[in-house]
């Protein structure tokens, strides 16, 4: 836990360093920065005010200081006459609209977390299943064609399978006519259905990578010592492949699936861009696209948090998955 405090302060640093401190070792000046989060009608005292507000002349250490403060406890920002406080955590107010970065990304989390949690379900169960499957069939015509098509998952990029399914599912055939996002508390059906091709076109990707990478583990776990012996004491097979052989295969896979896992509900850029989903992948592209420092500094911030949180449930799970990892 306190390793993961430390990383996420760590990421916090090296993300205030990038945006901050890399553009004065270039050669910026302070009314340089200040301007160029102020836009098009920059003038001196909309310049002022961002450099004030972010805070720009004061040292490096007092900046990174106050930015920490503000995630914890919360600012106060002051727009010309008008002052508005903003609540922790607080990740800054958005330069174009003024608004609160925290709520806007709250609000789009929902979003990203239901793409990600359907997606990884469908990913993890077919990916192991026909690895394993391919595994134990091995040089059959099941491995080879499942082989085949994972190959094709790993390199079809995901808008261009969700493109193909949108072609198909909802202009060609409209199975599905109008995909948008609906809110699982109003209706969960609607919710699900309306999340089928989402879910698909961001999982064919990872499952064949899982039904990769399963494979290989099994096939070398499928040789070890203590599988042999465990047939030799009469075991049924089903024994001896799922609660032997599979459960160490799982590590690797395990230790991937935090990582993606956590990318994810930091935003699935593309998937949200193909089907239209304001998430927070699409939140992060708006605040690149507009040059918004506060909402990329949030959207890194939050996926940085998540991608640790995820890591850390991981390392945690090592020891229910692996027999052979005890923590003291």
């Amino acid at each position: 836990m306190i390793a993961a405090i430390i990383l996420v302060l760590v990421v916090s640093a090296v993300t205030f360093a990038i945006f901050f401190l890399v553009p004065k070792i270039g050669g910026q000046s302070t009314t340089q920065l200040a301007t160029q989060y102020v836009g098009k009608d920059a003038n001196p005292e909309s310049i002022a005010a961002v450099k004030k507000n972010l805070g720009l002349d004061l040292p490096l250490y007092e900046q990174y200081w106050h930015f920490i403060k503000a995630i914890v406890m919360g600012a106060n920002y002051k727009f010309g006459p008008d002052a508005a406080q903003c609540h922790r955590p607080c990740f800054g107010y958005s330069f174009k609209s003024h608004v609160e970065v925290w709520p806007q990304i709250k609000d789009r989390i929902p979003v990203t977390f239901s793409l990600a949690i359907g997606a990884a379900v469908i990913w993890v169960i077919s990916g192991v299943v026909i690895g394993v499957i391919s595994a134990l069939k091995r040089g059959t015509i099941f491995d080879r064609l499942s082989m085949g098509v994972a190959l094709a998952g790993v390199s079809l990029p995901i808008f261009f399978t969700g493109m193909v399914l949108l072609g198909l599912f909802s202009y060609k055939w409209t199975v599905w006519d109008n995909v948008q996002y609906h809110s699982f508390t109003s209706d969960p059906g609607q919710w699900a259905w309306n999340l089928v091709l989402p879910w698909i076109s961001l999982a064919f990707l990872y499952s064949a990578l899982y039904a990769r990478l399963t494979r290989a583990g099994m096939l070398e776990t499928m040789g070890e010592d203590y599988i042999r012996t465990a047939r030799a004491k009469g075991l049924p097979e089903r024994v001896v492949v799922g609660k032997h052989a599979l459960r160490a295969a799982l590590t690797p896979i395990v230790t991937i699936f935090g990582m993606d896992f956590g990318l994810l509900i930091g935003g699935a850029i593309i998937t949200e861009r193909v089907f239209s989903f304001q998430g927070v992948g699409a939140y992060a592209v708006q605040g690149v696209r507009d040059n918004d420092l506060p909402i990329v500094l949030g959207v890194t911030m939050v996926a940085a948090t998540f991608i640790v949180l995820c890591n850390l449930v991981v390392d945690l799970l090592y020891a229910a998955i692996d027999p052979r990892v005890r923590y003291s």
